[in-house]
């Protein structure tokens, strides 16, 4: 076969901005948005025209919130941008997700002077005919209850494109018809000697280690469900939904490859897009894109900066919390709340230097004189930003890493369990948290079968 390229992009969360994103509510709840609101149609408009110029791939694949909280206006927005694309000949390839409907009692929501408003809703049952032809239309197999659908892309390369929010929010794994249908799609595959891989909004391995402990950021059995697929001959599925940049592979006791590529949101930082080509049926090359800039007002600031100062401010937002609102974390404990309002009182004066030397650990001098709270956002943005450097060996790292092990006698008692049951290991899952020891999360080249 010949090499075959195609763009994969996720978490457009389009808002047509004429809804309402201003006011004094929008402020308060932009304190604890990863994700950029207001500037999102902006956003959208100058990748979507990058791509409607950029000729390396003729194919575009979203993988899932394509909306910002299922606005009808915002749905018909975007369908526009895709229409578009379209016509300057792009074949395009979408799945809806979660916050692309609102089914009652759930609405919408946007804000202006007033408060918070509530435009139209859409409900998932208007998502196939809004979508109809961005997928679903040139599919030659379609699973109309569960919104997924397989294409082929070209000579001897399938889309498994895979939906599961159902009509609830419980719903994030496959149901015994969904896995039958796909069953019986990746056997259609190996007949036909086609080559299928899969998009899915849920990761189906964790992004990062520490995300198998949080239920709502991998697919529920996801141990079983990636076994499957990559026994039936699915080896490679690309995700969205934590907004995180990354690559990870699991290996089943049969000795198959399978390999999870997260791509971060295009409105929030890392803001990347996935030029991915195709080699042959064993390899796949990952290229990554960092989204074109948008005319916004960024303070004198590059787009890149202003996505990661937004991300920064979430982040030490809510460190503030744990001094003005501890119950926030703690809920009605009022014991715990007395703690952690002390030590959030305490926060923004420490030092890593400071915190070391209490812990009696060593601490490098480079880093003695940095806020706690300066570590902390630059940690955490790192993880989801993708090829982690907090590594065994540097100096942020070894400081870390030092103190995870002084406190190893707490994380044993802690009993913790991952989001399917399985005894976790608190230290490893920080410390390959922390640091990126595996495939590099934005350029690599994976061999699918040996």
């Amino acid at each position: 076969m010949e090499n075959f390229s195609f763009y994969l992009l996720t978490d457009t969360h389009f808002f047509k901005n004429s809804l309402g994103a201003r006011g004094e509510e929008y402020d308060q709840f932009m304190r604890f948005e990863q994700k950029c609101f207001a500037e999102t149609e902006t956003i959208n408009n100058a990748t979507f025209d990058w791509l409607c110029k950029d000729d390396r791939a003729q194919t575009v694949l979203i993988a899932g919130d394509l909306s910002f909280n299922g606005e009808y206006e915002s749905h018909l927005g975007f369908i526009e941008l895709l229409k578009k694309l379209g016509a300057s000949g792009k074949r395009i390839f979408v799945i809806t997700a979660d916050h692309d409907f609102k089914d009652p009692p759930d609405t919408a929501f946007a804000f202006d002077e007033t408060g918070r408003l509530t435009p139209e809703s859409t409900p998932r049952d208007m998502l196939y005919d809004l979508y109809y032809e961005f997928g679903f239309h040139d599919a030659i197999a379609v699973d109309k209850k569960h919104l997924s659908y397989v294409a082929q892309l070209c000579d001897g390369v399938r889309l498994l494109a895979l939906n599961n929010d159902g009509s609830g929010r419980e719903n994030r794994t496959y149901d015994e018809e969904q896995i039958a249908w796909i069953k019986a799609q990746t056997k259609k595959a190996r007949e036909d000697g086609q080559m299928l891989f899969a998009m899915n909004h849920y990761p189906l391995l964790p992004g990062q280690p520490i995300f198998s402990l949080v239920k709502p950021a991998v697919q529920k059995n996801a141990g079983e469900i990636t076994t499957m697929l990559a026994d039936e001959g699915v080896h490679l599925v690309f995700t969205g939904h934590m907004h995180n940049q990354s690559i990870n592979e699991k290996i089943t006791e049969k000795g198959n490859k399978f390999y999870d590529v997260c791509t971060g949101s295009i409105i929030a930082s890392p803001a990347v897009m996935r030029l991915v080509t195709i080699e042959s049926p064993k390899q796949v090359k990952i290229e990554t894109i960092p989204c074109p800039d948008f005319a916004w007002d960024t303070g004198g600031r590059s787009c890149t900066q202003y996505l990661d100062d937004l991300f920064d401010n979430m982040i030490q937002n809510k460190l503030t919390d744990m001094t003005e609102h501890p119950e926030k974390i703690a809920g009605k404990n009022k014991l715990l709340c007395r703690i952690i309002g002390s030590f959030g009182k305490r926060l923004p004066k420490l030092t890593v230097g400071g915190v070391a030397r209490l812990c009696m650990v060593k601490c490098d001098p480079s880093i003695r004189k940095m806020k706690v709270m300066d570590y902390a956002t630059e940690l955490v943005r790192n993880v989801f930003s993708g090829n982690q450097t907090f590594k065994e060996g540097t100096p942020k790292g070894d400081v870390l890493l030092t103190l995870l092990k002084r406190f190893g006698f707490v994380w044993k008692k802690l009993n913790l369990k991952d989001a399917d049951g399985n005894p976790a290991d608190l230290y490893d899952l920080l410390k390959n948290t922390a640091g990126n020891y595996g495939i590099d999360d934005y350029n690599a080249t994976l061999i699918l079968e040996d």
